[in-house]
């Protein structure tokens, strides 16, 4: 796993494949430590003749968009800023006043249908003060707040349905004194959110800051159940970071299962989510939340008593797989659409992924997709998509890092026993198209029941047509697909 930050890695990536080299490959950050001398609660039993499987059987694809938020172009308005606070590099002497200052509705409009009608999922970034533009639940100045509400009022109609929505913290530029709202003083990396802290803070002190950012979007009516990064914040706090997350995304939405996206990918380095700081586990479960109430936060189960204990604690850190070679962090780079998937899907990152087996997780910037208004990055992206759709639409499944991220805490989590014909499932989370293979034949349909209420299944053919209420026979097994239920699941095979 990449311990530097996202643009450190793209440009180191970047460069080596110019060399004709490999891209590097990294390690997880503090793999499931709890805190500076502690570890995590170890995971449940889980018997070897049952194995759970990728939801349906697909490989996961999902499309991460940082530093997206309401009308204000982040590459033109961050540049100067970033100039500011690292005046020796390069990089940040682009031409940013011919760029345009806003990437308009229009275009967030186009975008999201387009993703709507190709099935595309994931997650698209809000930053809160955009670059200290503005804040989006009060005024933008050079927008009239009939637009910035207008805005707003886009993202919660066209967007929420299919995608996260994260904060990228408070600015993605200046740190904010939470005391005074205001900029520091100081520009410097000291004072830049893509550098911030370069100290060790305590976990109150992220989880606050966290929440600062989350607290605003919160105000736009804007739900979140977990946070995206800027550039390189948090690199030296990265053991404390997930549990600020897990506390901060806790206090102001009540989420259940908080996750949050910082880390890319590369080479052979697995892309499935890490679960992270691990508490609670001692405790069983009792009845609770169905896969329809997946995401909610947790309430008392019908018929449960007082002692009925609460979910598991947890951080879920979900990688992405790819580069950004859409268009780059400031839309002022060539796209290089292919580099995902080529235009029959056989050569490309996102092709070697899923032909791994492992979760796709596409990564670009906002301001690459509409790439100063020619759109080449969307334009690209959209032959990705379809290319994809062309050779494995049966073998994936778009999702938002959310809904992944719930899958991997049950797939994980989940305790497993057999005794005989009967599978015995106790759960601490509910999870939509919960797969699980289990050995042996079976000369009738398994048979699924919760809380005493029957789950019935219908069988399919193939692989293809499994979904949620089905099950396929196999050689030596069966696969079973359903909506598995927080508490205990019997699942029985004769």
């Amino acid at each position: 796993m990449w311990h530097g930050s996202r643009r450190e890695f793209l440009r180191t990536t970047a460069l080596a494949a110019a060399a004709g080299g490999t891209a590097l490959a990294w390690r997880p950050a503090g793999g499931h430590q709890s805190d500076e001398g502690g570890r995590d609660e170890r995971r449940v039993r889980q018997d070897a003749a049952v194995t759970v499987l990728d939801p349906r059987t697909r490989v996961p694809l999902s499309f991460i968009i940082d530093d997206s938020t309401c009308l204000v172009n982040m590459g033109h308005f961050c540049m100067p800023q970033f100039a500011a606070a690292w005046p020796d590099r390069e990089a940040y002497r682009r031409p940013w006043k011919n760029w345009p200052r806003e990437i308009p509705d229009a275009f967030v409009r186009e975008f999201g249908e387009w993703c709507a009608g190709h099935g595309v999922k994931g997650k698209y970034s809000i930053v809160p003060y955009p670059a200290c533009v503005g804040w989006l639940d009060r005024d933008l100045p050079g927008w009239p707040r009939r637009e910035l509400l207008d805005s707003l009022k886009l993202v919660r109609e066209l967007l929420l349905p299919n995608w996260d929505i994260h904060p990228e913290m408070i600015t993605h530029t200046r740190v904010i004194d939470l005391k005074t709202g205001r900029p520091f003083e100081e520009i410097s990396a000291a004072t830049m959110e893509n550098s911030y802290p370069q100290s060790k803070q305590s976990v109150d002190e992220l989880a606050a800051y966290l929440a600062y950012a989350l607290r605003i979007l919160k105000n736009c009516e804007l739900p979140c159940e977990g946070i995206t990064t800027p550039g390189g914040f948090g690199n030296m706090v990265k053991t404390e970071l997930p549990l600020a997350v897990q506390q901060a995304v806790g206090d102001v939405y009540a989420a259940e299962i908080p996750h949050y996206f910082k880390y890319v990918a590369g080479g052979a380095e697995s892309t499935e989510p890490k679960l992270e700081h691990v508490s609670g586990l001692a405790r069983n479960v009792g009845r609770g939340s169905t896969p329809s109430e997946a995401g909610r936060a947790p309430t008392p189960s019908v018929g449960a008593t007082s002692s009925t204990p609460s979910s598991p604690r947890l951080t879920v850190n979900v990688p992405a797989g790819t580069g950004d070679w859409f268009g780059g962090w400031d839309g002022d780079e060539p796209s290089q659409g292919r580099r995902y998937a080529n235009d029959d899907a056989t050569s490309g990152r996102m092709v070697e992924l899923i032909e791994r087996g492992q979760p796709a997780l596409m990564l670009c910037h906002w301001p690459g997709m509409y790439t100063h208004g020619t759109k080449q990055g969307f334009e690209d992206f959209k032959r990705v998509v379809v290319a994809l759709e062309g050779r494995f639409k049966d073998r994936t499944l778009w999702m938002k890092l959310s809904e992944i991220a719930r899958y991997w805490a049950a797939k994980e989590l989940t305790q497993i026993e057999k005794n005989g014909g009967t599978v015995t499932l106790t759960a601490p989370f509910a999870c939509p198209d919960f797969t699980l293979r289990i050995a042996g034949r079976a000369a009738a349909a398994p048979r699924v029941s919760a809380g005493g209420q029957p789950q019935p299944l219908e069988e399919v053919t193939a692989a293809s047509r499994l979904k949620s209420g089905t099950w396929l026979r196999e050689r030596d097994a069966v696969v079973c697909c359903f909506g598995l239920v927080r508490g205990s699941t019997q699942v029985e095979i004769a």
